[in-house]
């Protein structure tokens, strides 16, 4: 896949775990951990909302583009 989730890595740096984050934005700790390691095939623009809200962060932090090898 082309788009790369880093979620983990700007939670690292902030320094918060899934469970706060989740209780945080309202989403269910699975799904978010989901986001997490990258096993989802789409994200809602209001979950992206809040993860950048809560982590005081621009969806750039989070997505990151690769082009795919052939």
């Amino acid at each position: 896949m082309a788009i790369i989730l880093r979620l983990d890595r700007v939670m690292a740096d902030r320094k918060i775990n899934l469970k706060d984050l989740s209780e945080q934005i309202g989403i269910a700790n699975v799904n978010l951990s989901k986001i997490k390691t990258g096993k989802v095939s789409a994200i809602r623009f209001s979950t992206l909302n809040a993860i950048c809200k809560a982590l005081d962060c621009q969806p750039g932090d989070i997505l990151e583009y690769q082009e795919d090898e052939d």
